[in-house]
């Protein structure tokens, strides 16, 4: 279908600002950061944040027009913001608020310590159905929206805006997808009926692009919390068993999404689709071989990364390479290629913009054969075929 972009990126925008650490070998947050103490960093690196940055505008550095739809302070930050987003697409679906302070994220990362977020949600929290233009999104091929568990009217009255949001985006035509964050579960996000808000939302969105512990604590907040305290408040990425994954997907295809992610971080991405028969209302951006991206699971390893930057959007990232392979028709085993491929790109620097390639570089990264981690998935179930270097799972179809 011709439109004039191939992506509306809307939710959760702010300003980041991320002072660059030098690694003085402290493996611990609490040997650099303690009270009384003048902490020397070096030069920050100041960007747009969160996802309609980081994959509206990873998307446009892999060669998609992209449009932008968030809300703005009309202040320095919320100026800056424009500015800077203005450089990469169009902007006219980004909405300043007056007597409201723009959104900014200080990120805290020093070499070899998890990332600490210092959020201020700012205009994220008024963002709601009134700030989409139907006409504007009726120029896209695809929306895309992220964050909602940080932008307050999104997991309101049990999703009942963010449903309404998914319905305008798809009575305009466009496909759509959806990207989460973890809450806090001691935040009002956290507290909230995530199971009932994505039965809710679900019919709407086609391609649902969370995290496999954004999902576990979305669906299961009791057990979630439990694995944590066994596991000394760890990631539960390693301990998260195959076979709970396919469990986990299941209930979001059921609940009505048309495919679904897991992203795994360091043990890479997985992702599951529905029947073909549940593909007939995609909208504008159907895949090129709808029997390829049908009835599918599959899990692609991350990639070895020498010198580590900062995961911070590093999901964006992927989703945004995930997207790109969809919108640009190649295969279900090619997307998630660009998908682990910019994760490693985005985790190579600092930022969650600067380290990502142009189409062509990406496509010749991937064919370079670069080497990966291993995901450790000793289940007999799953087979990793070379041709593709990945791993088809125990209910794809070509698993035989």
């Amino acid at each position: 279908m011709n439109r004039q972009y191939d992506v509306m990126v809307a939710g959760h925008l702010c300003l980041d600002i991320i002072p660059l650490f030098p690694d003085t070998g402290a493996r611990r947050i609490e040997e650099i950061i303690r009270p009384g103490k003048l902490v020397n960093v070096e030069n920050a690196k100041i960007s747009t944040g969160g996802p309609v940055s980081n994959t509206g505008i990873n998307m446009k550095t892999l060669g998609n027009k992209v449009c932008f739809c968030a809300c703005v302070g009309d202040d320095v930050l919320g100026r800056l913001t424009v500015d800077l987003l203005k450089a990469n697409g169009n902007a006219e679906g980004i909405h300043p608020l007056n007597n409201v302070a723009s959104s900014y994220t200080v990120v805290v990362a020093p070499p070899g310590i998890d990332r600490i977020f210092l959020h201020n949600p700012g205009t994220n929290n008024y963002f709601g159905p009134e700030n989409l233009d139907p006409k504007l999104i009726q120029q896209c091929r695809h929306f895309h929206l992220g964050y909602p568990p940080l932008m307050d009217r999104m997991f309101a009255d049990d999703g009942k805006e963010l449903a309404e949001i998914f319905r305008i985006a798809k009575e305009a035509g466009a496909t759509t997808s959806c990207d989460m964050t973890l809450p806090d579960p001691s935040s009002p996000s956290g507290k909230a009926p995530w199971r009932k808000i994505l039965e809710n939302v679900l019919p709407y969105i086609d391609i649902h692009v969370p995290s496999i512990e954004e999902t576990f604590y979305m669906l299961y907040p009791q057990d979630f919390l439990k694995m944590k305290t066994e596991h000394n408040n760890a990631e539960l990425i390693d301990f998260i068993p195959p076979q709970q994954y396919s469990k986990i997907a299941d209930e979001i295809l059921s609940m009505g999404a048309k495919m679904t992610t897991l992203k795994s971080g360091h043990r890479g991405f997985y992702i599951k689709t529905a029947f073909k028969d549940t593909f007939d209302g995609l909208g504008a951006a159907k895949p090129g071989d709808v029997n390829n991206w049908s009835n599918r699971e599959l899990w692609t390893p991350a990639y070895k990364v020498e010198n580590f930057g900062s995961a911070t959007g590093s999901g964006d990232s992927s989703i945004a390479g995930l997207l790109t392979g969809y919108l640009k028709g190649l295969t279900i085993e090619e997307s998630l290629k660009y998908a682990t491929c910019l994760g490693y790109q985005n985790v190579c620097v600092l930022d969650a913009v600067s380290g990502i390639k142009d189409f062509k570089t990406t496509t010749n990264m991937i064919k370079s054969d670069m080497p990966m981690i291993d995901v450790h998935l000793n289940d007999s179930d799953w087979k990793y075929l070379e041709d593709f270097k990945l791993f088809f799972g125990p209910n794809d179809k070509l698993n035989s």
